[in-house]
């Protein structure tokens, strides 16, 4: 092997943002692998690069197209790599390509640029010391619930996309399992004429998501989850008292997790198996 493989990062909306490097990396490259021919062509146009051959890699071709990028590498070709906006291969077609290419022995490199989730994390305003990137949530199903779950327990800021037809739900989910205390911030547009970053709570970025309407894609910018300080047996006893008392199961796990900052889901769960007198015992006759 003896082509190269390069990753491009393009401009996530605003064309002045294409570096210098950027420009000579798509002029020179004999093979351009990119999500969508129109947009790609249209960027080179911007430019002023004369198309060179373009090869479609997106989520339906990246396997089929693997195989004939490694034979342009084969033959000596360098092969630039870009997504429709940012860095590619991070939620973008791209990483089964790059991992071929190492595996036969061709020199893979980058022209780093921008991309949505570094941007949105410096400025929601929360810690970016450590951090972590979970790209889109999966849309339904146990695997959606777990990775959530993830979420709420993770302890670095989590950094997650979402289509705007589902920015509503999404924010209600987190709310649900993280609390409705936990920071947020959601970003969209960056870089364009309607940028906008909506920073709060997660309580209140379910009734912002029920005002507004979603448009362009969003990152979710979350804090992460507080030390585990809180008395275990403080909730239980929270719980109890609320439930001798006659409150529902619903109302008592809403208070004691907006008294405590913990997740309603898991409060919930908790005041069902303390619902039968005396809690968790059978009742007696």
């Amino acid at each position: 092997m003896v082509g190269t493989l390069v990753l491009v990062a393009t401009p996530i909306g605003h064309l002045d943002d294409l570096s210098s490097r950027t420009v000579e990396a798509l002029r020179t490259a004999d093979c351009v692998c990119c999500e969508d021919t129109r947009r790609t062509g249209n960027l080179l146009r911007h430019v002023g690069i004369r198309a060179p051959r373009l090869l479609v890699v997106n989520e339906h071709t990246e396997w089929d197209r693997t195989a004939e990028v490694m034979a342009l590498l084969a033959e000596g070709a360098t092969v630039a790599l870009v997504s429709d906006a940012g860095t590619p291969a991070i939620s973008d077609p791209g990483e089964r390509l790059v991992r071929a290419a190492i595996d036969a022995g061709a020199t893979v490199t980058c022209v780093p640029g921008p991309a949505a989730l570094i941007m949105a994390l410096v400025m929601s305003g929360l810690p970016t010391a450590r951090f972590a990137f979970d790209g889109f949530l999966p849309r339904k199903g146990a695997e959606r619930t777990r990775r959530l779950a993830e979420v709420a327990h993770e302890a670095r800021t989590v950094v997650l996309y979402e289509a705007p037809h589902r920015l509503a739900r999404t924010v209600a989910d987190l709310a649900d399992v993280c609390g409705g205390q936990r920071r947020v911030a959601l970003a969209r547009e960056l870089t364009k004429v309607h940028e906008d970053v909506w920073r709060g709570t997660l309580h209140d970025a379910c009734a912002h998501t029920e005002q507004v309407t979603p448009r362009g894609e969003y990152v979710i910018v979350i804090e992460g989850a507080k030390p585990e300080s809180t008395d275990d047996a403080a909730v239980h006893q929270a719980l109890v008292q609320r439930l001798d008392a006659g409150v529902s199961v619903s109302r008592a796990a809403a208070e004691v997790a907006a008294l405590f900052d913990v997740p309603r889901r898991d409060v919930y769960q908790r005041a069902l198996t303390l619902r039968t007198p005396p809690h968790g015992l059978p009742s007696q006759p």
